[in-house]
């Protein structure tokens, strides 16, 4: 029923900064209401991972990977959510998705880091 629509991937050097954004259709306000948003990454050689959750009290979960580096925050007016990517390393390069509840997937958009 929920769409989601990610934006912002691009081709980087290693060290600068992104944002990704995801579009979520399942009227205002919807994206404070389910119990997880959450940012996934895949590339062609490793299983899809983990790296951002965000539950519905506020609060956040991050790998060791990525903790630091990485922030998931909500827009609730835009029903957006946001992953913002801080001194990306050529091992970040992969598709990021979003996900709501564990279920529902966007289509992903694709992030390179170069040395």
């Amino acid at each position: 029923q929920v769409q989601l629509v990610e934006s912002g991937g691009a081709s980087v050097p290693a060290g600068r900064s992104l944002s990704l954004s995801c579009a979520v259709s399942q009227g205002p306000g919807s994206i404070d209401k389910v119990i997880r948003m959450s940012w996934y990454r895949r590339t062609p050689d490793k299983e899809r991972e983990l790296v951002a959750d965000l539950v519905i009290g506020g609060s956040t979960g991050y790998p060791d990977s990525v903790k630091v580096r990485f922030t998931i925050s909500r827009d609730s007016v835009k029903d957006t959510l946001y992953l913002q990517m801080d001194n990306l390393k050529p091992g970040d390069s992969a598709i990021y998705l979003c996900n709501q509840k564990g279920a529902f997937w966007g289509q992903g958009t694709q992030v390179t880091v170069f040395p």
